[in-house]
């Protein structure tokens, strides 16, 4: 579950690039709602999509998408 006193990264790279959410969400063929949960950590888009939203936002998807703390170090 998100932190919610973290702020979102997908929001934050939104905002940056002066994007609406529904603006984000036609740029990557999505619903706004979809954009809305993605920001909230409601849910975990497919690697497609999470490809489509770096690109829209000029970020890379682990920047986006961070993985929790505790599943890092088991990746490694």
């Amino acid at each position: 579950m998100p932190d919610p006193d973290v702020p979102s990264p997908i929001r934050a790279a939104r905002t940056r690039a002066a994007l609406r959410q529904s603006d984000l969400a036609k740029a990557v063929g999505v619903s706004r709602q979809t954009i809305v949960s993605l920001e909230r950590g409601d849910y975990a888009p497919s690697v497609y999509l999470a490809i489509r939203v770096a690109r829209a936002l000029g970020a890379g998807v682990e920047e986006l998408f961070p993985l929790p703390e505790e599943t890092r170090g088991e990746l490694r």
